[in-house]
């Protein structure tokens, strides 16, 4: 799976992108956090797996 297909699916659920580390993309849903690799193609199994765990856990809203 393409990484932009990737990435516009979790903001369709919801989740945003926090912060990047040496080789990887962190995106969140607020509570929750998913590493992406930073490669022009992702593996169709962990692609599944990032979309499943963001489909099951919608946003968090922050406490005030």
């Amino acid at each position: 799976m393409k990484k932009k297909d990737l990435e516009k699916k979790l903001a369709e659920y919801g989740w945003w992108f926090h912060h990047q580390g040496g080789k990887h993309e962190r995106w969140t849903n607020g509570k929750d956090m998913e590493s992406l690799p930073r490669h022009k193609e992702i593996d169709e199994m962990l692609a599944k797996k990032i979309l499943k765990v963001a489909k099951e856990n919608p946003p968090q809203k922050e406490k005030k």
